[in-house]
This record gives C-alpha cells, sequence and structure tokens, in this order.
C-alpha cells in the first residue's frame, strides 16, 4: 500500500510540473498574441490591423494548442480539480473561452470580408482584450483559494462512510471569484499582455515600419507599467496569502536568486529594447514570465490550488495517471519541436503593407 502511495505521489507531481510548463509556454507564445491583438485596437488604420493579424497567421492556432492540452491535463490528471474549477470560474472562463473563439472567427472572417471588414478588425481586437482580462482574474481568484466545504452534496452526514463525508464541495456563488485582487490580476494581464505583444509586433516587422515605431514607443510605456504591477501584485500576495511567508522563511536566499533573476531579465529586456535588439527583448520578456511563474508555482507547493487541493489530494488513481503518463508524455517533445519550426519558418519581418495582402 505505502509502494502505492509513493507511485500515486510521484505522477502526480510529475503532471503538475507538466501543467505549470504547459502553462507558462501557452502565457509565453500566445500572451504575446493576444497582447498584439490589444494593441491593433490603438491603430486607425484597418490595413495596419490586418498587418498585425498576418504577423501571427502562421503561428496563432498553434500557440493556442498549449492551452488545450493544460486543460486536458488538468481534466485526464486531476479530475477534482476541473469540476470544482467549472464552478468556481464559470464566469471568468466563459467569458475567456468567448475571447479566443471570437478571436479565431475574426481571423477566419477578416481575410475573406469586404463591406464587414473593420468589424472583424475590431473583434479580433476586443476578444483579445477580453480573453486576457478575464483569464488573469481567473488566474487572480484561483491564487486565492477555492470556497469549498466538507460533507457530501446534500449536507447529509452518512454514518460509518467517512471518505462521503469529508469528500469537499464548492460552497460558493456564480460571483465568488470577485474581489479586487482577481480583477487587479486581469489588469495586471493586459498589461504584460501589452508589454508581450508590443515587442513581438516589434520583432516581427522592419525597424522602418510605421506599426514597428507605434509598437516601440508603446513597448516603452508598457514595461514601465509591467515593472509597477509586479511591484503591487507582489506585495498584495504576501499580504494575503499565506503560502507567501515563504518568501521571508528559512528558505528566504533561494527567493532572493529567483528575485534578482527577475530584475536581471528585466534589465535586459528593456536595455535590448532600447537598441532595438527587438528578438533579444522579446526573449528576455519569456525569461520573466518563466521565472514569475516558476516561483508562483513553488509559492502554492504542496497545493494545486492554493489552501484548497494538494497535488495528491486533487490527483487521479496511480493506475489511470500511470496510463496518461504513458501515452501523453511523448507528444510533449513533438508539439514543443512543432513550435519551434514554426517560429523559425515565419521569422522574416513584415511590413505593414502585409495587410493589404489580406484585403
Amino acid at each position: 500500500m505505502h509502494e502505492i502511495f509513493r507511485i500515486h505521489s510521484t505522477l502526480s507531481t510529475f503532471w503538475w510540473i507538466l501543467l505549470g510548463v504547459f502553462f507558462v509556454i501557452y502565457i509565453v507564445l500566445d500572451g504575446a498574441d493576444l497582447g498584439a491583438g490589444v494593441f491593433s485596437l490603438l491603430l486607425n488604420n484597418e490595413n495596419d490591423r490586418a498587418a498585425v493579424m498576418s504577423s501571427m497567421a502562421g503561428t496563432w492556432d498553434a500557440n493556442e494548442t498549449w492551452l488545450v492540452v493544460a486543460g486536458g491535463v488538468i481534466f485526464g490528471a486531476f479530475p477534482l480539480v476541473y469540476g470544482s474549477t467549472f464552478n468556481y470560474l464559470m464566469i471568468p472562463l466563459m467569458f475567456a473561452l468567448w475571447g479566443i473563439i471570437s478571436r479565431a472567427v475574426a481571423f477566419e472572417f477578416h481575410v475573406h470580408a469586404k463591406s464587414s471588414r473593420k468589424f472583424w478588425g475590431f473583434m479580433f481586437g476586443l476578444g483579445s482584450l477580453v480573453a486576457a482580462l478575464f483569464a488573469g482574474i481567473a488566474l487572480g481568484a484561483t491564487l486565492l483559494g477555492f470556497p469549498m466545504n466538507t460533507g457530501n452534496a446534500q449536507g447529509i452526514q452518512v454514518a460509518n462512510d467517512p471518505f462521503v463525508n469529508t469528500v469537499p464541495h464548492f460552497s460558493g456563488n456564480a460571483l465568488s471569484f470577485l474581489s479586487a485582487f482577481s480583477i487587479w490580476t486581469g489588469i495586471g494581464a493586459l498589461i504584460a499582455g501589452g508589454l508581450a505583444g508590443t515587442l513581438y509586433l516589434c520583432a516581427r516587422f522592419e525597424q522602418d515600419d510605421p506599426i514597428y515605431q507605434k509598437a516601440h514607443k508603446s513597448a516603452t510605456l508598457f514595461s514601465f507599467l509591467a515593472l509597477a504591477a509586479v511591484v503591487i501584485t507582489l506585495i498584495w500576495s504576501y499580504a494575503i496569502m499565506p503560502d507567501a511567508a515563504k518568501w521571508t522563511g528559512s528558505g528566504w536566499f533561494g527567493w532572493l536568486i529567483l528575485l534578482i533573476a527577475i530584475l536581471i531579465s528585466a534589465y535586459k529586456m528593456m536595455s535590448n529594447h532600447a537598441a532595438h535588439r527587438d528578438f533579444a527583448a522579446l526573449l528576455w520578456c519569456g525569461a520573466i514570465v518563466l521565472f514569475m511563474w516558476g516561483g508562483m508555482w513553488a509559492t502554492n507547493f504542496p497545493y494545486i490550488i492554493p489552501q484548497t487541493w494538494t497535488i495528491s489530494q486533487g490527483g487521479n488513481p496511480a493506475n489511470d495517471l500511470a496510463i496518461l503518463t504513458l501515452f501523453m508524455t511523448g507528444f510533449v517533445p513533438v508539439m514543443i519541436t512543432y513550435n519551434i519550426y514554426q517560429i523559425w519558418v515565419f521569422r522574416k519581418r513584415i511590413t505593414h503593407l502585409a495587410g493589404y495582402e489580406s484585403h
């Protein structure tokens, strides 16, 4: 029995790590696409907005695949978490999904539209904004933990059945996800997306192009806004989250090293951006996301949902996890290789004239 528990703990932790990897890949890749979509709302010329869409036409759908994979991992490896998530976060996830779908539809319709081309260009930007905002709200609400209680679904205590009497059940309502902190994380997600999106556009457009020049100026502004947002979020998190006490606990030196790595990455991002080394600036921005996401994931350990589900509690039985591991992990290097290949194929810079080609 002890061996079964050990295997279950190991496999649950393995999938928890992979889940974090899938999420951070999605945030780095599609976060830039979403941010570029939000930035497109600031462009008055519809052909410029079309050029922004053209810059990601070859990669956006593969980038979004990582979100589907992450959702599949939660469903397959952590079904209890999956069930409670869609109770607690139904509204923000619904809006985020609507934004993602609107973006996808706008991509397809904008190319063929004539009289409605401006409408679909606007829907591309609006869908990007809504998806980023509500995904950020959902993240903030998750970090605060799910409102749960014990007892069976009817609240009836069953004699001699300790499992039924102690299974947690969602105890909130449709608006429980709303709080000052979750709204702030939604705003923070928009700021972070704006930074990633404008850095991405700088890397994709010729440096003498009007879109590049607008994106370059905006990225400078977003970098300072993002720095302020990070400081506010860290202080707020430390004040309200029990697990954040780790940052100043016995392992404080490790967290200090992580903070220094983040600050160095931020400096390298801003200095490369100022020197118009655009792809390097984009990579350093990705490093910041990687460090911060990894820090958040480590802060929450051993919980998959803070103060709600531990990794082992939320995990599927060991035999199910073993089957999932056997059949699914082989796809991960294939997907990563495909993403790298796409980025290589579509690495060439474009100009605002690409918007006319899509008309």
